[in-house]
């Protein structure tokens, strides 16, 4: 499922989008945040299914191989192990992941040279040689070997990363989390047993959560902005890049808005997100406002927390 890191990412661009496009409208931007949080889950569909179509692009090779004029002992006797492999072909025969992918037209069909450089890659690499090499071949070394081709052949791999951005502007930035739910789903795989996918969301709490944090942040922006903007009386606001107004406005909008997220929790979640998606210095600079701000909020009685424990002195 797709954690709450993320679901927060979703939502500080979506705010940023809603801002910067000069949108009146918040169910057409809440609806666009929606549309972002699926694709995330479709993307974590389309790179599972990407193991069967190297695995058939490896098949197809064996078959040229044969039907050669003149075949070598190694084309009559070719290593099946990468195609016999026992969890690809559990992602071959999960029905729900095909129904998936076909209800949303979504195949590698259309990137043959895609699928074919991943396959260089994966065979070329040592440990898909240490795997067709060994004389043992265990479930364990069948799912170790689909792990190896996501986390090390898929991840970082830039021609992947140009397609997917052809087909959606949402999903190279999703790539580490959707390899994130399949190592998850992988390690859950036992022999003889189905595929089980993992849900969009852990519960209904989760699938409100980014829908509730967007509203509150939209209705509540300029109160909330005001608090910044009071506590950067020392800086010149137009310097400060828009993005960190934003990671900042959606942090005080879930220690307001949120009573059973602890305070630290959140501080810690979108210092982490400012350093990706803001400048260098954001997070030094964010963490400083916000303290300040936590800080008055306090004072004045504004923070309320549910639960032993959640309100840090």
């Amino acid at each position: 499922m797709l954690n709450r890191r993320l679901l927060r990412i979703k939502v500080v661009k979506a705010l940023y989008a809603h801002f910067t496009s000069g949108s009146d409208s918040l169910i057409v931007s809440e609806k666009n945040l929606v549309f972002s949080i699926d694709k995330a889950y479709e993307l974590y569909h389309l790179l599972l299914g990407l193991a069967v179509d190297v695995r058939q692009y490896a098949a197809q090779r064996i078959e040229i191989g044969k039907g050669k004029m003149l075949p070598t002992a190694e084309d009559l006797n070719p290593n099946t192990k990468f195609v016999d492999n026992r969890v690809i072909e559990q992602i071959a025969a999960s029905e729900p992941l095909r129904d998936h992918l076909d209800a949303r037209k979504l195949s590698w069909s259309n990137y043959p040279e895609l699928v074919k450089k991943l396959y260089q890659r994966f065979v070329e690499s040592d440990y898909c040689k240490e795997y067709m090499a060994s004389p043992t071949r265990s479930f364990r070394q069948d799912r170790q070997l689909v792990e190896k081709f996501f986390t090390e052949a898929v991840e970082d791999f830039e021609p992947l990363e140009e397609a997917l951005e052809e087909q959606s502007i949402y999903w190279v930035d999703d790539i580490d989390f959707s390899l994130i739910l399949i190592v998850k789903t992988l390690q859950d795989i036992e022999p003889d047993s189905p595929l089980m996918l993992l849900p969009e969301y852990k519960n209904e709490a989760d699938r409100e959560f980014p829908r509730e944090l967007f509203r509150k942040a939209l209705v509540n922006h300029v109160e909330y902005f005001g608090y910044i903007d009071a506590n950067t009386k020392n800086w010149d606001l137009e310097r400060i890049a828009f993005m960190d107004r934003i990671v900042m406005l959606a942090a005080i909008t879930e220690i307001l808005g949120f009573p059973t997220i602890p305070v630290k929790v959140t501080f810690d979640e979108f210092i982490e997100i400012s350093k990706y998606y803001c400048t260098p210095s954001s997070s030094t600079f964010i963490n400083g406002v916000l303290d300040k701000i936590v800080e008055n909020l306090k004072a004045e009685g504004k923070i309320e927390k549910q639960g032993r424990g959640l309100v840090e002195n």
